[in-house]
């Protein structure tokens, strides 16, 4: 008789494949959104981020952190930006905006998801300007255009967090 080979809990293998769905869904965006006219630097509507709100309410924050980083990655990838600034930028904002969404989530009693979202959607912008400023352009007068992309940022990061509410009261998520 043959080594016995363990095999992981269904539960586990499900929580796999539910992550995984999320991150195809998640570089899906994140290349749509690249394809999309810019309405100012570095500015996007964050449906990427709105995949990791979903990850972070289902499968928890490490699922989170891991699909904000994977699809940064091999989104960047796709669309011909890996280890260029463009992907040191997304990737700095994709970390904050997660960072944040966490510590919102898990500090604020009775947070809302439109009110983690809009926290991910100003902390995702000023991670971009701290990163562009620090490693890129060194001229502070860049902050000169943070105002009115944050106002975009906070209009598209309140949608993404009403979106991520309608599918997670519609769509319910497996979790055995």
């Amino acid at each position: 008789m043959g080594p016995v080979i363990l095999r992981p809990p269904l539960a586990e293998l499900q929580q796999k494949a539910n992550w995984l769905a999320l991150l195809l869904l998640a570089i899906g965006l994140h290349v749509f959104e690249a394809a999309l006219p810019s309405l100012g630097p570095w500015f996007k509507p964050g449906l990427a981020n709105l995949v990791t709100l979903l990850a972070l309410l289902w499968l928890g924050p490490r699922a989170a952190v891991l699909l904000s980083i994977g699809r940064v990655v091999i989104g960047s990838f796709f669309i011909g930006t890996l280890f260029t600034p463009t992907f040191v930028i997304s990737m700095a904002g994709g970390l904050a905006a997660a960072a944040v969404m966490i510590a919102a989530w898990r500090f604020i009693p009775g947070i809302s998801l439109i009110g983690v979202s809009l926290l991910g959607a100003i902390a995702h912008m000023v991670a971009q300007f701290v990163t562009v400023e620090t490693l890129f352009i060194q001229q502070s007068v860049l902050y000169f255009a943070l105002p009115p992309l944050l106002l975009l940022s906070t209009t598209t990061g309140w949608l993404n967090g009403a979106l991520a509410g309608y599918i997670a009261a519609r769509l319910e998520f497996p979790d055995e």
